[in-house]
């Protein structure tokens, strides 16, 4: 992969296909890779040149170490477009949802189209609560069974339709156990760290770029009610939920998630 000196890091990214930019930005403690398996093969074969990139703080990109906030991983994210020739359509979840938000809103002459999955305009208790506690966990070193571990990201991350075969949900244990014994890094404990605690909903009403957010109908880390909130708030937005999944969404039911974004992608205003 790709590593460029950009916005003060060093950024790995990747580009694959040829066309009109779209680049992808995952959420905490993720690679850009994760995105490869499903969504990069489908914007490709639609014609789009689609760009990966691991956040800052997610090896081998660096920075973060000394403190982390959304202002700069929307200046990393700014600097890739600029760098790759952009514009460009910008696709986030998660946390990188939150980062396409905000770049429409700081940079819209960078963004052709925003597309933000699983996301949320304003806090939420619980999920500070879940947030202090992850961070808790890595800073206090405390490692929980593998196997607990990997059952409460089942049943944090996934819907209990996926959990319902048998099947499905062992291949997802599995993976989940595998990864459940690889220590949080640094990065990861920034990324998390970063301050959520602003409600943005009012600041939103001032994008200006086509948008459209996707909510996961059994998504429990961001219900679909704030992605709706975050449709609603931005001008012309169009919001879309997607039945029988949860916040991997653009896993568990990967071919509606790819149809609903090359559809948005490509559609003509």
């Amino acid at each position: 992969m790709p590593i460029a000196n950009l916005n003060g890091i060093q950024l790995s990214y990747e580009v694959s296909g040829d066309g009109p930019l779209v680049v992808l930005v995952m959420g905490t403690g993720s690679p850009g890779s994760v995105w490869r398996s499903y969504q990069v093969p489908a914007l490709v074969k639609a014609g789009f040149r689609v760009a990966t990139m691991d956040n800052r703080g997610i090896a081998p990109t660096d920075g973060g170490l000394g403190g982390m906030r959304f202002e700069d991983l929307v200046g990393d994210t700014a600097a890739l477009i600029q760098h790759l020739g952009g514009p460009a359509h910008v696709v986030g979840t998660s946390m990188g949802a939150r980062v396409v938000q905000e770049l429409a809103l700081a940079r819209p002459e960078l963004v052709r189209k925003a597309v933000m999955m699983a996301t949320v305009g304003r806090p939420h208790p619980l999920a500070q609560l879940l947030n202090r506690g992850e961070q808790a966990m890595i800073t206090e070193k405390v490692t929980l069974p593998t196997e607990y571990a990997a059952s409460i990201k089942a049943m944090l991350n996934l819907s209990p339709h996926t959990l319902a075969d048998p099947d499905q949900a062992q291949q997802w244990l599995d993976i989940f156990e595998y990864s459940a014994g690889t220590k949080p890094s640094p990065g990861v404990l920034a990324q998390l760290a970063m301050d959520r605690s602003q409600n943005r909903l009012a600041e939103y009403a001032r994008i200006r770029v086509p948008s459209l957010v996707v909510g996961f109908a059994d998504d429990r880390m961001a219900p679909p009610m704030f992605g709706r909130e975050v449709a609603e708030a931005i001008p012309g937005a169009r919001y879309v939920e997607i039945e029988k999944c949860g916040h991997y969404g653009y896993l568990e039911r990967p071919d509606e998630v790819n149809r609903v974004l090359v559809d948005f992608l490509t559609a003509t205003e």
